[in-house]
């Protein structure tokens, strides 16, 4: 199951919405998750339900938007807002061939771009529960025929672009 909210509030209010997202989309499970909910931690940090290992979830938030994912398999979810990128940050986390990709692309076209790939490779690196310590630029994407492609294998991709191309929520689910 998956939630996506588009509402501008205060950075601290994103935490709480994320996780009354999170109590939505487990209630079709039949877990009252509230502030009591056990949970346990991966070796990197990754939140579980401690009482579900069946039951797998994600949370993001960004200026604006909100997502949660909740599924039967160990999956990741990250939103962003569509922003000017910054430049160095371009060297240490796209690949030569996304680098390539990028500089390609109208100018116009490059602040989504990038988010695009960012948020790929914060899904997936959430997804496989390591966070950044990932090196990002070995994590590959091509989008070809409205498909998503990865380097990594065992995973599966979606994209969702809001509010015409103000936001992007990337989603992974491992196989």
């Amino acid at each position: 199951m998956l939630m996506i909210s588009i509402m501008d509030m205060e950075r601290k209010l994103q935490h709480s919405h994320a996780h009354a997202m999170l109590r939505e989309c487990l209630r079709p499970y039949g877990i009252d998750y509230n502030e009591d909910t056990p949970l346990s931690r991966g070796k990197m940090g990754k939140p579980s339900l401690a009482d579900r290992p069946d039951i797998h979830f994600n949370l993001s938030h960004a200026n604006g938007v909100t997502a949660c994912i909740v599924s039967d398999r160990e999956c990741g979810i990250d939103c962003e807002g569509v922003r000017p990128f910054r430049q160095n940050v371009i060297r240490k986390v796209l690949s030569d061939r996304e680098k390539l990709v990028f500089e390609a692309a109208p100018p116009e076209e490059k602040d989504l771009l990038f988010f695009r790939f960012w948020t790929l490779k914060e899904a997936y690196v959430k997804a496989i529960g390591t966070g950044i310590s990932f090196p990002m630029n070995e994590a590959e994407f091509s989008f070809a025929d409205a498909e998503i492609t990865c380097s990594q294998p065992g995973c599966s991709f979606r994209q969702y672009i809001l509010d015409g191309g103000r936001f992007v929520v990337s989603v992974c689910q491992l196989d």
